[in-house]
């Protein structure tokens, strides 16, 4: 791919943007010498005002969400994609998360511009574990546990059973939740069919990608390997 189509679809600029910036010399390798657009070089040694270019396509992040920020491209208020660089918004491929988080959730979200990769994640029969913590409003009864592993629980509108998942009691008001479907507010609905209202509620892990210490309204890029710890089983806790 030409340097000048390769830097654009990055969101760098238009076309015309780019090639100024080469006119411009903005656009050097590694040893600040300038690079010409038809110049045929490593992506790596590429720098961009001396910086390095962004991933290239096949980025995977992942984000500490912050509350009362929306997964959406047009809702009104705070969107996750105010929280990247404004040229995330848009390279091409395009950026997209993968699912959602509420906008009342926190926690780990990752974002991906592979659409194969992006649909392998979600899918139903990937069956990859999501861990969710809660702070509930009441305490919990004790028949939780037994009613979400019963892979019989029917959601308020749905027609087909969850898939069992897993209650850790973390103390009277406080569990953690494993499950491995995506459905609408899922967590907050399974709470509800028990009695019980979610206050609080943070994703923690995908697969066996934990949400670390990454600071709240941070991201950062993943490396191969932890891309593929998604798909991993989750980890013991």
């Amino acid at each position: 791919m030409k340097l000048v189509k390769l830097i654009a679809n990055l969101g760098y600029g238009s076309r015309k943007d780019v090639t100024q910036l080469f006119r411009s010399g903005r656009i050097t390798d590694a040893d600040g010498e300038v690079l010409y657009a038809d110049d045929v070089v490593a992506y790596e040694t590429i720098r961009v005002d001396d910086e390095p270019l962004d991933p290239p396509p096949g980025l995977v992040l992942m984000m500490n969400k912050p509350l009362g920020v929306t997964c959406s491209r047009k809702d009104p208020g705070r969107l996750v994609y105010d929280l990247l660089p404004p040229r995330y918004s848009v390279r091409s491929p395009a950026l997209s998360t993968v699912g959602r988080l509420d906008r009342d959730t926190s926690g780990l979200l990752l974002f991906t511009d592979d659409g194969a990769l992006l649909h392998r994640i979600i899918a139903p029969k990937a069956q990859v574990t999501k861990v969710y913590e809660a702070t509930l409003a009441q305490d919990l009864r004790g028949d939780e546990g037994q009613l979400f592993a019963s892979g019989t629980l029917l959601l308020e509108t749905e027609k087909e059973p969850l898939a069992p998942a897993v209650l850790d009691v973390l103390g009277p008001r406080h569990a953690r939740l494993s499950v491995t479907e995506g459905r609408y507010h899922q967590v907050r609905r399974m709470f509800a069919a028990a009695g019980n209202h979610v206050e609080s509620l943070q994703r923690i892990s995908v697969g066996a990608l934990a949400l670390g210490d990454l600071p709240v309204g941070e991201w950062r890029a993943l490396p191969p390997e932890e891309v593929v710890s998604i798909f991993a089983a989750a980890p013991d806790r």
